[in-house]
């Protein structure tokens, strides 16, 4: 019975102390970011641009559930026969499939939990804007309302989402992998633009 490499184990301990690092160091930076410019930006919008505000966070992080779901559903198999083919986007899908641990954390945690905490913030903003807009003798009530209908349609559509992407993952991640595919290429075609 042969013994791990214990160079090896400790280069995966620091790769994974590393990771640790960089996702709780990105998530207080983005975190902090975008509670910034939604707060300012709510507080200076009426209350149906801010309730559209507030749900286009709820999509945002049902929208990442969907993707961190199907990434750890979907099986690499079909993206090599893709990739012979050379279809756009599936040598995107095998790197998502091969490192699906890391953007299952990226997707459900460090986003869906920032999109949980930044529409937790949003809805005291908007309830703050109600109290201020319509004399209301009850705000205890008001919070809780907006509180509960933010948790009803973060839960219900993340719980909608996980099914469509068990059931869909294959087509998701080939759609991911597409759009990333042709973000990476973006500056090639500004510099045949600008090509004399």
């Amino acid at each position: 019975m042969s013994k791990s490499d214990p160079s090896s184990s400790k280069k995966e301990r620091n790769k994974t102390i590393r990771w640790v690092v960089t996702i709780f160091l990105s998530t207080i930076v983005i975190s902090g970011t975008i509670s910034f410019v939604s707060d300012a930006v709510m507080e200076s919008s009426n209350i149906l641009v801010a309730f559209l505000i507030l749900l286009s966070i709820v999509l945002v992080g049902i929208l990442f559930d969907v993707i961190g779901v199907a990434v750890t559903s979907a099986d690499e198999k079909p993206f090599h026969s893709m990739a012979a083919r050379k279809v756009p986007g599936s040598m995107e899908a095998i790197s998502l499939l091969r490192n699906a641990e890391r953007v299952s954390s990226i997707c459900n945690d460090v986003v869906g939990d920032i999109c949980g905490v930044v529409s937790g913030s949003a809805s005291a903003t908007i309830a703050a804007q109600v109290l201020r807009n319509f004399d209301s003798s009850m705000p205890q009530l008001i919070s809780l309302i907006m509180s509960a209908l933010v948790a009803g349609l973060t839960v219900g559509g993340k719980a909608v989402g996980k099914t469509f992407a068990i059931k869909s993952c294959t087509q998701i991640v080939s759609g991911v992998g597409k759009a990333i595919h042709y973000l990476n290429h973006i500056p090639e075609l500004f510099q045949k633009k600008n090509k004399p």
